[in-house]
């Protein structure tokens, strides 16, 4: 069982995506924005952060590239799930420390298959 963090500020998405997590047996956290993931990371410390991209405030690219370049959260893997289908915006979030990007509506064989891989579960 991972623990996982939900960065969204969509209820419905996040509705979604604990769903899947929870029926899958991984335990869900949530934070309703990107500076919200990076006030609680630290006390939460999931294995894995799934990261929306637009967010009021600290979006989802600012706060990938806070935590990948902290020494204390940079092995924490991100996925990033974004409405953003521009191959331009995958790149980006790569380049900013995600480990992988998926695109809304994101699909339950999807997601997992990209959580077994980063983490194993």
């Amino acid at each position: 069982m991972a623990r996982v963090m939900i960065v969204d500020d969509s209820p419905t998405d996040v509705q979604n995506i604990r769903n899947i997590l929870i029926k899958a047996g991984h335990q869900a956290v949530e934070a309703t924005s990107g500076q919200d993931a990076l006030d609680r990371i630290q006390k939460e410390k999931p294995d894995l952060v799934i990261m929306d991209v637009v967010m009021p405030g600290v979006n989802g690219f600012q706060a990938t590239r806070q935590l990948a370049k902290d020494p204390a959260t940079a092995k924490i893997p991100i996925v990033v799930v974004s409405s953003k289908n521009q191959e331009s915006d995958r790149m980006w979030a790569l380049r900013q420390g995600a480990k992988d990007y998926l695109i809304k509506p994101v699909k339950e064989s999807e997601l997992l298959a990209k959580l077994s891989a980063l983490i194993g579960s």
